[in-house]
């Protein structure tokens, strides 16, 4: 069955960004102005840089909700920094939405809609 306006919906795409204080020592490899770009389920890295696994376990919880609307009023909106999970390392990652990009349910999952023929 073809993509349908109804079964349409959004998510934002992401960019989380190494943010940390002037001159402090990083731990986890990183260097400030490392990124990655979520788009949809797709994780892109640029060339050549890594990510610590670590640090990404920090953040993977709080990535899809981040990519969806949410309340001007909830933290999620506001919140922005999430911190290395090793206490000694001052790292962050900064979550930033970077635009909106539009998907099909019918294209992502083999589970139909309620009411959908399966």
């Amino acid at each position: 069955m073809g993509a349908t306006v109804e079964d349409d919906f959004e998510l934002y795409d992401l960019r989380v960004e190494v943010v940390a204080p002037e001159g402090a020592r990083l731990w986890c490899n990183a260097k400030v102005g490392d990124y990655f770009e979520l788009r949809g389920e797709m994780l892109y890295l640029p060339p050549g840089q890594g990510v610590s696994i670590y640090s990404l376990s920090a953040a993977l919880p709080l990535l899809a909700a981040k990519q969806r609307e949410t309340d001007a009023n909830d933290w999620m909106s506001t919140d922005a920094e999430v911190a290395c999970p090793d206490p000694n390392c001052p790292t962050r990652f900064k979550i930033t939405r970077t635009g909106k990009r539009r998907f099909s349910h019918s294209a992502v999952t083999a589970v139909p809609l309620p009411g959908e023929p399966s």
